[in-house]
């Protein structure tokens, strides 16, 4: 029997089309950061595509995962600064609500967002797979190489945190 060899196109195209949009969505939840995540996915294709000969196809993933989260630390500070004025520039068309109605919107979006911010990165990052992307822990504890059960806990401090923030916001 064969081992399937991540450097054959069939196996890389099919790797690619089974792992992208996870990854994708890994480094945008982690950073907040559309365009970002696009480039550091595909930066991390590239890198595997090129050191394919030494990346068994069983360790692919975690290659591409470690590759991706090192290229988006590489850029974090910046990201940050990024983040911060794309949140207090945040416009929005609102003809038809009253401005009191308004205002109070736009101070809990902010204080939601800063929620999230303000929890630590790997709770932050399970919770935005499971919350936006609809994850399921199992799903989640293998993408992130941990336990189900660090997941859970993941998610739950992130919540407690989360509405301990927006708890305190009037």
């Amino acid at each position: 029997m064969e081992e399937k060899n991540i450097c054959e196109e069939k196996n890389f195209t099919a790797f690619f089309r089974l792992n992208a949009k996870a990854l994708r969505n890994y480094i945008l939840y982690k950073f907040g950061n559309e365009e970002l995540a696009e480039d550091i996915t595909q930066e991390a294709f590239v890198k595997l595509w090129q050191n394919c000969k030494d990346v068994p196809i069983e360790k692919a993933k975690a290659y591409i995962y470690r590759v991706a989260n090192n290229a988006s630390l590489n850029v974090i500070s910046h990201q940050k600064v990024v983040l911060e004025y794309s949140k207090n520039n945040h416009t929005k068309d609102t003809d038809n609500e009253s401005p009191d109605y308004i205002l109070e919107e736009e101070e809990f979006k902010k204080k939601l967002l800063q929620a999230i911010n303000n929890i630590n990165e790997t709770q932050r990052v399970a919770f935005l797979m499971h919350r936006i992307d609809g994850k399921k822990y199992a799903e989640i504890a293998e993408e992130l190489n941990i336990s189900i059960k660090a997941v859970e806990k993941r998610i739950h401090l992130a919540l407690v945190q989360i509405k301990k923030e927006i708890t305190n916001f009037k």
